[in-house]
């Protein structure tokens, strides 16, 4: 398992730094002077050459690039423009509120797409099955944004069961914290409990068609005994994999989710720093991001080679 761990965890070392390589590229070729963004409209041509030589603008593309990656090597992930403080403390101070809106999300996702899916199969080709279905393409039809505007006029701003916006942190107050983080949380977990679900429901159905089940069911074992640990144990191998690549899907669409909700997270920093082109929080921003989702994906692995041992052969 140890030799397992360690290969999965060297494959993802390139994709970090072909992640940190197009973010700097792409965000490099943009158009914008951070320098005429630092200093008034009024700044004299002087003042310009002076900040961007201050900032390294004044430097070729891949001694920039090179640069970027020294500091990174060194767990530095430079100053940002506008925030007058390094990237990194700007990205650790909001990256709780992230993680625990995405954890809720992931959660809401986990136990209502795999509860729906189980009850799809079980039920197949009832009233049951189809209003699951049907329930699952439709969220994951909606774009995200949308519902979230939808759930504030109606759960906050109509029916006042929830804060519009904001942030409490856990520590605080958990029951605040609680009544911020429902609404957003079940925005972003929407379209995710979709894909659980549907995949849920095929795994599900191509296991209790099994010859082994149908044995155990003429033995008389209980159909709840049936259905969880024999179906829903083996069916659970793609469910596992699915939720790991929905880790990326969650943290991406959090960007969009913390801006409808006003909630400050590392998404929003993100959206800021592209707004006012502050380079360095952009690129710092997606290189944490990114981590996230490969530790997360490599935890997945694990949990899939602990649920079917042949895939250490791999």
């Amino acid at each position: 398992m140890l030799s397992f761990i360690i290969r999965r965890a060297a494959a993802s070392i390139p994709v970090l730094l072909l992640v940190s390589l197009i973010t700097f590229g792409l965000l490099w070729l943009v158009p914008g002077d951070p320098a005429a963004i630092l200093l008034d409209a009024s700044a004299t041509p002087e003042a310009l050459e002076r900040v961007r030589r201050e900032l390294g603008l004044d430097q070729p593309f891949l001694v920039r690039m090179g640069q970027w990656y020294w500091r990174i090597l060194h767990g530095d992930l430079g100053n940002s423009l506008l925030l007058n403080r390094s990237v990194a403390s700007a990205i650790v101070e909001r990256l709780p509120v992230t993680l625990s809106l995405t954890a809720l999300a992931f959660v809401f996702a986990a136990l209502v797409g795999i509860a729906a899916g189980v009850t799809a199969a079980v039920r197949h080709g009832r009233a049951a099955d189809q209003s699951v279905m049907m329930l699952a393409l439709l969220g994951l039809s909606i774009p995200e944004f949308w519902l979230g505007l939808v759930l504030i006029w109606g759960l906050a701003v109509g029916a006042g069961l929830f804060p519009a916006g904001g942030y409490v942190p856990f520590s605080e107050n958990p029951v605040e914290w609680a009544r911020h983080v429902a609404l957003p949380a079940f925005t972003l977990a929407c379209v995710q409990m979709g894909f659980i679900a549907r995949m849920t429901r095929s795994s599900m159905l191509e296991v209790l068609g099994q010859d082994f089940i149908r044995t155990a069911r003429a033995k008389g074992l209980p159909e709840s005994t049936l259905v969880m640990q024999h179906g829903l144990a083996n069916a659970m191998v793609p469910v596992v994999t699915v939720m790991g690549i929905m880790v990326g899907g969650l943290l991406g669409n959090a960007v969009v989710t913390e801006q409808v909700f006003a909630i400050p997270g590392v998404g929003r920093l993100i959206i800021g720093a592209v707004l006012s082109r502050d380079f360095p929080v952009i690129q710092g921003g997606l290189l944490y991001l990114a981590l996230i989702y490969l530790v997360v994906n490599l935890i997945v692995d694990v949990l899939y080679a602990v649920i079917d041992p042949r895939v250490r052969l791999g």
